[in-house]
């Protein structure tokens, strides 16, 4: 499931960030890379715990943890801080799969990357290439979003970012680990979450929606995992 998350941070709030992300110091992005994904990967990153990362990385969690959409499809367990990367004057990132299991810097929790997410902080007109290509059972999306929005997409696709051959394109990356591993079954429980949304807003007294909510969180009792 490929889902786009609109707005998570306002127009004024992404010019602020940008103007402090072109005062940053950046770093090679091979240095969060796994040994296949490092010969692939060519961008710049701000370093893991760099105190701009962790500022941005914390103001994009507290807006998710609030985002009904993002809670519904990606039903959270533990989340990798975010990181924030660049691509200019050619950079790239060829096709690859993320890691399976990463580790935060420091830490000794280790976060299964059943989701992978990049919010846009680079309005789309303002570079040429730099799509994020995802491959999936539809066959290759190309993900271009507004700044502040933000694209989830299930962490086992294969998928690259084009070359930017013209202006800077800045973004922000994560992972979750779900309460639920298996994305078919996120999809179902965020199909069914949506419907009983629906007929709540539409007939609210309808008999049906206490059995139809019954069936939707005995499925997630089957299939969490905490």
């Amino acid at each position: 499931m490929l889902l786009h998350i609109p707005c998570l941070f306002g127009k004024d709030e992404v010019q602020r960030i940008r103007e402090a992300l072109e005062q940053a110091d950046w770093a090679d992005g091979k240095i969060t890379a796994g040994y296949q994904s490092a010969k692939a990967k060519h961008n710049l990153q701000l370093p893991e715990g760099h105190p701009l990362a962790k500022e941005i990385g914390a103001a994009m969690l507290e807006r998710l943890w609030k985002n009904p959409l993002f809670m519904s499809a990606a039903l959270p367990h533990k989340v990798f801080p975010p990181l924030v990367n660049c691509y200019t004057a050619g950079g790239s990132f060829d096709f690859h799969i993320d890691n399976a299991v990463r580790q935060p810097k420091g830490s000794i929790e280790r976060v299964r990357t059943d989701l992978s997410a990049t919010l846009f902080f680079s309005e789309p007109e303002d570079y040429d290439g730099g799509e994020l290509e995802i491959q999936d059972t539809f066959g290759t999306q190309r993900v271009k979003l507004p700044a502040g929005d933000m694209v989830l997409y299930p962490g086992t696709s294969l998928h690259k970012v084009n070359a930017v051959t013209r202006g800077t394109r800045l973004a922000s990356f994560f992972w979750t680990q779900s309460l639920v591993r298996e994305d078919s079954q996120r999809a179902l429980l965020f199909e069914m979450d949506g419907a009983i949304q629906q007929l709540t807003r539409d007939v609210p007294d309808h008999p049906s929606l206490i059995r139809l909510t019954g069936t939707y969180h005995n499925l997630l009792r089957r299939w969490v995992e905490v």
